[in-house]
């Protein structure tokens, strides 16, 4: 891949980490933890956290495929976005790639679902006019080409605005006030006891199309879209440990794109129902977010905590009904 600036492209960093097994069990659910206990992740449950939270924006089209670095992340969010399509909101700490991308603008909806982070750093290529005084007063390290100049470079080799790309570890040296990893809700362990054999589960948008199918050769969830094997520059095709698909209210916002699309409203603040797969098979369970400064629990239907495989997580937030 060629670039107009900085040093050529070298690959994806990402060891593979060994999950290890609990050091101790959740006072809610036996072998369920936070994952920050014992040196893990919050996020993924994994050894190592990570120093700084990033989330970065990822453009998603048919342009802009295959994506660079989004095998690094610890969570990917899909959220709907104009016209039906979908686009990726990246949350990066414990591993950083080279280079993530490409880049995209940002929308309302990431600033509720990045309130549960605390105070994170959060890249993105731009914003709608009328959205840029609520990111700018928002509490996030705002890190649009403008604040971090240095952390931007464009590929050569894909047309604009699909080629745009972050150097993360740049852009961290520019975000000063960005959070460390802490819980955001997430709870990690042994499957719990029930749940359906799956190997393959569909996620639509109005003009989007995800599938996730079960590998026991690689004990991940393979990642496709539209049909396609959802690839990453330097990994293949993507596989994460826990797929959550949580249903929520999308509805139409005040702002609209300058094809006079409306914006879609993503509400992360809530309750409501998800479906979890991990381990070759899918669990019913629920989501509750009672206020925008605080995590996100999953409960099973008898009400306890939802452990999540520990690995990387792949969350659909999915229009209900």
């Amino acid at each position: 891949m060629a670039w107009t600036s900085g040093t050529g492209w070298t690959g994806s960093r990402r060891a593979v980490l060994a999950a290890g097994l609990a050091a101790g069990l959740s006072p809610l659910v036996a072998g369920c933890q936070a994952g920050d206990g014992d040196g893990r992740s919050p996020f993924t449950g994994e050894r190592g956290a990570g120093d700084k939270v990033l989330a970065v924006k990822i453009d998603n089209v048919s342009a802009a495929r295959p994506q660079t670095g989004l095998e690094d992340a610890d969570i990917l969010y899909t959220e709907q976005v104009e016209a039906g399509l979908s686009r990726i909101l990246a949350v990066f700490a414990a591993h950083l790639p080279d280079r993530v991308g490409p880049v995209r603008s940002a929308r309302e909806s990431d600033l509720e679902l990045l309130r549960q982070f605390g105070h994170p750093a959060l890249a993105y290529s731009g914003a709608q006019a009328k959205l840029r005084p609520t990111l700018e007063s928002a509490p996030i390290d705002a890190l649009p080409p403008g604040k971090a100049p240095g952390a931007y470079v464009r590929s050569t080799d894909r047309a604009a605005p699909h080629n745009l790309y972050l150097r993360p570890a740049r852009a961290l040296d520019a975000a000063s006030g960005a959070a460390a990893p802490a819980d955001i809700g997430f709870r990690f362990g042994s499957a719990p006891s029930g749940g359906t054999p799956a190997t393959q589960q569909e996620v639509r948008y109005p003009a989007a199309r995800f599938s996730f199918s079960w590998s026991g050769e690689r004990k991940r969830w393979l990642v496709s879209m539209d049909g396609t094997p959802f690839r990453t520059t330097g990994a293949g095709q993507l596989g994460v440990a826990t797929v959550v698909i949580q249903y929520v209210t999308v509805r139409s916002s005040r702002l609209h794109d300058k094809w006079g699309s409306v914006t879609p409203y993503t509400e992360t603040v809530g309750s409501g129902d998800a479906l979890v797969l991990r381990d070759g098979k899918k669990y019913q369970a629920q989501w509750s977010r009672p206020a925008a400064d605080g995590g996100t629990t999953f409960t099973t239907p008898e009400g306890h905590r939802m452990p999540f495989a520990r690995g990387p997580l792949w969350v659909a937030l999915t229009p209900k009904g």
